[in-house]
């Protein structure tokens, strides 16, 4: 459980390392926006006064530093009307060919008077020009780059957290089967033993009553290696009717649990022919069943409802324990979690691989409330 929240950890901590350059990139990039905005902004007062020197000379004028100024400007698109309206002249805007420029340029002015980026210059005699002018095509650009820049970094943050997550899944996946199959080799042996002792001990005394149930707890242990020996491999699933498969566990549970636990069954017609590997899927009620029971510190009542449709077969099983909070449906399924003093966390685990990668169904929490209890939902295919 404590690398899970380690893991957590290091997930929100690069959330948070993210969040904060991705912050501090808007505000860096948004006040260089501003300070060109103001730059822009002084020019075009410039430009403006150009103009209306332009305007007001006179033959001994010297005109050079004006001209000069005003042909400077080759990245502000700027628009002069006078005061009738009418267009007088107009820098760095483009007009789209086989387009009207007049109603291009009309289009833009109303757009600069939107935005306020009007320059009023009084002529005199009640006369006097407006010069309309938007941002440059470079701070424009600047003005989303920051944006794109953001979206490069998310997409690369977002790449290299699902190579961390696939790489950890392919850790744990390797870990599994290797564990898994180790497992299966470590019991082999022994249980060859016990299977051809039992059959010594039938022999010298075939009348002992306790001989047939030693010889199914063997079966159970080969049982048990045989799940572990099909980790990490692909399973053949067969056709084979669920119910029954349900009623060998429900009553391998009631021979070897307490009294105060009742198992209720509500099934539909038989057959209900699923397609599975039996070993497998009965791991994973079993698995349930032995939460269930601790869930209700071994007194209570665990309840299998199994539904179909057409295509799927639907099995809840619900008990009368502890219950689980809300916020814990995903996270009881992670490697590790477990609320027990002893255990490794991983029966839910192994119980969601077999069920979604194994089976091709679903299982999650159904519902669940505190001190009443929890129901688990297994989806199918039929």
């Amino acid at each position: 459980m404590q690398w899970y929240k380690n893991f957590n950890n290091v997930k929100y901590l690069l959330v948070a390392v993210a969040a904060v350059i991705a912050a501090a990139s808007l505000y860096v990039s948004n006040s260089l926006v501003d300070d060109l905005k103001k730059e822009e902004l002084n020019k075009m007062q410039v430009w403006a006064e150009a103009m209306r020197s332009l305007n007001s000379a006179d033959e001994n004028t010297d005109l050079n530093l004006v001209l000069a100024v005003l042909s400077g400007n080759d990245i502000i698109p700027v628009v002069v009307m006078d005061s009738k309206g009418t267009i007088n002249n107009h820098r760095n805007i483009s007009i789209p060919e086989g387009s009207d420029s007049l109603a291009v340029l009309m289009h833009m002015v109303s757009e600069m008077r939107r935005e306020n980026r009007i320059i009023h210059i009084d002529m005199g005699d009640d006369d006097y020009i407006e010069v309309c002018y938007s941002d440059s095509l470079l701070l424009r650009r600047l003005a989303y780059y920051p944006y794109i820049q953001l979206t490069v970094v998310l997409l690369f943050f977002v790449i290299c957290m699902l190579a961390i997550i696939s790489s950890k899944r392919a850790e744990q996946n390797r870990v599994w089967v290797g564990l898994s199959k180790e497992t299966a080799h470590q019991l082999g042996t022994p249980i060859s033993s016990l299977m051809a002792w039992t059959e010594v001990l039938k022999e010298k005394y075939p009348d002992d009553a306790l001989l047939p149930e030693m010889s199914k707890d063997v079966s159970r242990l080969q049982t048990v290696a045989e799940r572990f020996s099909k980790i990490g491999s692909k399973p053949e699933p067969t056709a084979e009717d669920l119910l029954d498969v349900i009623d060998g566990v429900v009553d391998y549970f009631r021979r070897r649990s307490s009294n105060k636990v009742q198992f209720v069954c509500e099934f539909p017609k038989r057959p209900l022919l699923v397609r599975m590997n039996v070993p497998l899927i009965e791991w994973v009620f079993e698995n349930l069943c032995k939460n269930a029971i601790d869930a209700m510190n071994g007194e209570g009542t665990i309840r299998f409802v199994v539904t179909h449709d057409d295509n799927r077969a639907f099995i809840e099983v619900s008990d009368t324990g502890k219950g689980i909070a809300k916020s814990q449906f995903k996270t009881i399924f992670e490697p590790g979690y477990t609320t027990k003093k002893r255990g490794w966390g991983l029966g839910l685990s192994l119980t969601k691989r077999i069920v979604q990668q194994y089976h091709k169904g679903r299982i999650f929490v159904k519902s669940s409330e505190i001190g009443k209890g929890t129901t688990f939902r297994i989806e199918m295919r039929k």
